[in-house]
């Protein structure tokens, strides 16, 4: 057999250049399709309203009714899970599970102490802790307690998120929170802060997940 030219070597290399180029851009892409496009076409659906507390105690639940038509719960527990919290006397460093349900599970969320706003149209803002990395170095405990948690059901970013959600039939989760210290633009133990859920930054201006259960730490 003759040997194959440089030309004809080279041939062959500029026609498979393009297939390959197509590959890595659709590698890339398509992943990126799945993250972006959701983000750009999401469509706020109003606000959620809390119901009255029974009385006029602290509550360490709340029930909400929000604007897509769905009834949130938010439920604050010591670190049994079964015990309702002293959310009127928190101090730094206690682990509190959070329990909601109703939730719209095709929505990620963030779970953390926030200042309450002045109106249920502002974002509850700022939040004492950020986004746990659930791949950080730690034991299970570490990983699992933190400042706040991030929920989210969706697969392209599932590999950042804590958690997924328990039931996406119900929108139901749990979050395992450490009460945070204070910081320079938020002490809530002088501020109104609450234990707060809110769309992530998938959607970040939809406030229709905005449910607090009104906390006060003490020390």
């Amino acid at each position: 057999m003759g040997r194959v030219s440089r030309g004809e070597e080279g041939g062959r290399r500029r026609r498979i250049w393009p297939w390959t180029t197509a590959l890595i851009l659709a590698i890339v892409l398509i992943p990126v399709a799945f993250i972006v496009v959701p983000i750009l076409t999401h469509a706020d659906q109003g606000v959620s309203t809390p119901r009255d507390a029974h009385d006029g105690s602290a509550a360490s639940s709340v029930t909400a009714d929000g604007g897509d038509g769905r009834v949130r719960t938010l439920a604050v527990f010591e670190e049994d899970a079964t015990t309702p919290a002293p959310v009127d006397a928190l101090r730094e460093g206690q682990r509190l599970v959070v329990k909601g349900e109703g939730y719209d599970a095709g929505q990620g969320i963030y779970v953390g102490v926030c200042r309450i706003p002045s109106s249920l149209e502002e974002k509850p803002s700022p939040c004492l802790g950020g986004v746990p990395d659930a791949s950080r170095a730690g034991d299970e405990s570490e990983r699992e307690f933190a400042p706040s948690n991030w929920i989210n059901d969706d697969w392209a970013w599932r590999i950042f998120a804590a958690r997924g959600y328990d039931d996406a039939g119900r929108g139901a989760f749990t979050a395992y929170l450490v009460v945070p210290p204070a910081q320079e633009d938020l002490d809530c133990a002088i501020e109104r802060c609450a234990i707060y859920t809110r769309n992530d930054h998938t959607a970040a201006s939809d406030r229709v997940q905005d449910v607090g259960v009104p906390i006060r730490v003490i020390g």
